[in-house]
């Protein structure tokens, strides 16, 4: 592994600050990568990045530069080590995975897009560390996510750090509070699409329902947002599906009931969706939504099969529970 000095991380910001990032381009191309793999990675243009606040401005760059080269490297090493390793003590005991098959038959020279619903906060950190210990194939991962919490305070910063491994980037900011910083997320969108179609060995994690389900039914879904048609459309990624159930939303809840009789963690990975008839609709908002409701269908289908086998125990637990109080 390349030695990654402070003074490297230093040089890369005080560059970008000066308006001359040398691991950066604009869209007038002024700067490039030095090694390209790929296409140069995009940045977002000056009019874009305006509407950020100086804060939230400093923690994309930072955080778009962890996810470049030789620092998303060391920060995949210390995710795969580190944060697989604390998920996995957090969780043996209730770990259940089905399909891991599905993953492995994927052509690992291509990104690949999770999709998978969201009822807890832990749901693709459980995901992550799966892929980490029970995957072979080269990885480094993406989970886009909102910036209101991760890109706005030193907290965010250091959940981003700590949980995520810097890996919870593209940010998108826009809120109806907010609608200026529409503006920025043109550009992570952008950044999201290229993520998703160039690069062997990055998976992006996204959540099709745009938020968290908080029903208490598992089996229940949100509408799918036409966002993650629009990503699938433009990117053309290997699209897989994931169910997971069985996290809460309590740390220490959840950690303490891997000893002390916590609910199954279940995570279903399915058969890479074949989404060909969609690629050759024209680009439209209808077909964005056609999209986003096949692959809910195909993570409901996941669902369905994890009640076969859990369904009568969660009744049955739910039942002892309500005895109870």
């Amino acid at each position: 592994m390349p030695r990654v000095t402070r003074h490297g991380l230093l040089h890369d910001l005080r560059e970008t600050s000066a308006g001359k990032p040398e691991a950066f381009r604009t869209s007038g191309g002024e700067a490039a990568l030095a090694h390209p793999v790929q296409s140069e990675v995009l940045v977002p243009t000056s009019e874009e990045l305006a509407v950020l606040s100086p804060f939230e401005r400093f923690t994309f760059r930072f955080t778009h530069r962890m996810n470049l080269g030789r620092w998303k490297r060391f920060w995949t090493c210390c995710q795969s080590f580190f944060g697989a390793g604390w998920i996995h003590l957090a969780t043996y005991n209730l770990m259940r995975v089905y399909g891991l098959e599905n993953l492995e038959a994927v052509d690992h020279q291509r990104p690949i897009l999770l999709v998978a619903n969201h009822r807890s906060f832990f749901d693709m950190y459980v995901v992550s560390a799966t892929l980490f210990r029970h995957t072979t194939c080269r990885k480094q991962l993406f989970f886009p996510v909102r910036g209101r919490f991760f890109y706005q305070s030193i907290g965010g910063m250091f959940v981003n750090l700590i949980m995520g491994w810097w890996s919870m980037y593209p940010p998108f900011f826009q809120a109806g509070d907010t609608p200026a910083k529409r503006e920025f997320d043109k550009y992570s969108m952008r950044r999201l699409v290229q993520l998703c179609r160039e690069g062997a060995g990055n998976i992006i994690g996204f959540h099709p329902e745009g938020t968290r389900n908080q029903n208490s039914d598992p089996y229940s879904y949100l509408r799918p947002q036409p966002g993650v048609g629009k990503l699938i459309k433009d990117a053309n990624p290997q699209v897989v599906p994931v169910f997971i159930a069985g996290l809460g939303n309590r740390l220490a809840k959840q950690v303490l009931g891997n000893w002390f009789g916590g609910e199954k963690i279940r995570i279903h990975f399915g058969v890479q969706l074949d989404l060909s008839e969609f690629m050759v609709k024209r680009d439209h908002v209808r077909t964005y939504k056609e999209i986003g409701e096949f692959v809910m269908s195909n993570i409901a289908q996941l669902g369905e099969q994890d009640r076969t086998l859990y369904g009568n125990e969660l009744t049955t637990e739910g039942t002892e529970k309500n005895k109870n109080e």
